[in-house]
């Protein structure tokens, strides 16, 4: 019998994706060497490597949420409704380009872009007809919106309050994240810093006002979409989370009147182990973070707690049914690190927005897995393992090099002027298309195992007409309500933002008038200026 060593393998070496850990053959206690127990912890305990809560999913099962919008908030209230119906307990808005970038639907810009990526919101008339038929007071909603996460949440808060809601019982998350925009999404339009102040106006208003709202959604989601690794995703994500709790602090702020309002968003990529690792690692750092750097004092503010989305990047058009096996593969790894709401994508979305039949499927994958396949009755089951443990320590170690560097820059907001975090992400990406180009990385149906003639997949289509319902919807708006408030409301929101009051009573007034996001988002323009990204490469 040959030596180990001397025994062919497939390569010459293994990694956990491109650019990742190199992985060894096996690992044993060695790999572990001077770790203590405590390091690793046990779950609900400090540093929260095993999970946030003693009982893990055995107690309660992590939220099911389905990202959806597209075209009318009349079409998207139905699919909101055909989801609830078939067992979702958690909504997440998809808000189309020109909502996320402060621009009216009857805008120039928004031509072409009118309920494509999103739903279209326009107004609080269009909050409240998103919402119809379902109790605000008794769901959970999150919404994916940075730039103008301000004055759409001012409007849920609104509408809810039309429905009868008490305010301070909401429950939800706002993504408000407007770092990883620079670095990944490009949907902005003010500069960093009257960026960073509509950002902790919301995060102090709801430390306030909405307890039980999670006032920000740390995102590395998209760094990973855009080609960041998983050690990457992880630093960037946390170190983002360090600038918003240091702006949340020169406020004036206890770290812990906020903190435990604070939530991340996660991609789950198709290598399971390395996700497992890679939430590992980052409950663990947040904790520590938080301990050691911030001298917060209630445990709520150590916990990191997050929602993860399969990972939209890895699915691909051709042989869209594989990508069932993919979102499957991810929601497992999600769930294995101990996620607290989950999206899983549709098989058809490298295509299109997704279909019903495919929401249903993508919906009864996270079923399956919560109550079929026996992976939520013990707490982080694969704790312990030597793999796991040894590459949740090298996923610390890697994402606290770049920690440490955007520290020495001066912080995640000189390291995002500096072009740091943009560069290191481009190169990132580069590798790994190389190595798709040249089949080091295989992508099942993409670049091997390819097939013949491949039958044609139904998409969900948008049609031509939605673009100018929506328009003389508006439109129609305009003329009915009462524009003096109106005018009045913008004057006041000038003010609110030139002064250094919270914005928020002040936004919350405006779209109570039926004032729009693209007015409310043009006086801040006026007030802020546009801004434009410097080249960084």
């Amino acid at each position: 019998m040959p030596k180990p060593e001397e025994m062919p393998e497939r390569k010459k070496e293994f990694r956990t994706t491109v650019d990742g850990t190199v992985v060894k053959r096996v690992y044993t206690a060695a790999d572990l060497a001077g770790m203590k127990e405590t390091d690793i912890g046990l779950p609900g305990e400090y540093p929260y490597t095993r999970g946030i809560m003693p009982t893990g999913y055995r107690g309660r099962l992590w939220t099911m949420r389905q990202y959806a919008g597209f075209a009318t908030v009349e079409e998207t209230n139905k699919r909101y409704k055909y989801l609830y119906k078939a067992g979702q307990t958690g909504f997440s808005v998809a808000f189309h380009l020109p909502t996320q970038e402060g621009y009216d639907s009857d805008h120039p810009l928004a031509v072409g872009e009118v309920g494509r990526c999103g739903v279209a919101i326009d107004s609080l008339q269009d909050m409240e007809q998103l919402w119809e038929g379902i109790p605000l007071a008794e769901v959970s909603s999150s919404m994916t919106i940075n730039a103008t996460a301000s004055v759409l949440l001012a409007m849920y808060i609104a509408a809810a309050e039309k429905q009868g809601a008490d305010v301070s019982k909401l429950n939800g998350t706002v993504q408000n994240d407007i770092l990883k925009e620079y670095i990944a999404r490009n949907t902005y339009f003010l500069g960093p810093a009257p960026s960073m102040r509509l950002v902790t106006d919301l995060c102090s208003y709801c430390a306030k006002a909405m307890p039980k709202w999670n006032s920000i959604s740390i995102s590395g989601y998209h760094m990973r979409e855009a080609g960041s690794t998983a050690a990457q995703e992880t630093g960037f994500t946390l170190a983002n989370g360090i600038a918003y709790i240091q702006a949340m602090l020169a406020k004036g702020m206890d770290v812990d009147s906020f903190a435990p309002q604070f939530s991340f968003f996660f991609a789950a990529y198709t290598n399971v182990l390395e996700e497992i690792a890679k939430y590992r690692a980052a409950r663990r750092m947040w904790a520590k973070i938080m301990k050691e750097r911030f001298n917060a004092k209630n445990p709520r503010s150590l916990m990191l707690r997050y929602h993860v989305q399969t990972d939209g990047f890895t699915l691909t058009a051709q042989q869209p049914m594989n990508n069932v096996v993919r979102v499957t593969l991810q929601a497992l790894a999600a769930v294995f690190g101990g996620c607290q709401s989950l999206h899983t994508n549709s098989f058809d979305e490298a295509l299109a927005l997704p279909t019903e039949q495919a929401v249903r499927v993508a919906l009864r994958t996270q079923q399956i897995l919560a109550h079929e396949s026996g992976i939520a009755d013990t707490v982080d089951p694969l704790g312990g393992s030597y793999f796991i443990e040894a590459l949740t320590n090298q996923i610390e170690a890697d994402a606290n090099k770049y920690i440490m560097e955007i520290d020495r820059l001066g912080g995640a907001l000189k390291a995002i002027e500096q072009g740091y975090i943009q560069r290191e992400i481009a190169q990132s990406s580069y590798d790994y298309q190389r190595a798709v180009d040249s089949k080091e990385q295989v992508v099942v149906g993409v670049n091997d195992f390819k097939a013949e003639n491949e039958p044609e997949t139904e998409t969900l289509r948008i049609g031509a007409d939605i673009e100018e319902k929506q328009k003389a919807r508006l439109q129609k708006l305009r003329r009915e309500r009462d524009n003096r408030k109106v005018q009045e409301a913008l004057v006041k929101v000038k003010a609110g933002a030139s002064g250094n009051d919270n914005i928020m009573p002040v936004l919350i007034d405006a779209v109570k008038v039926y004032t729009t996001v693209g007015e409310i988002s043009g006086a801040l323009r006026e007030v802020f200026g546009e801004y434009r990204e410097p080249s960084i490469l």
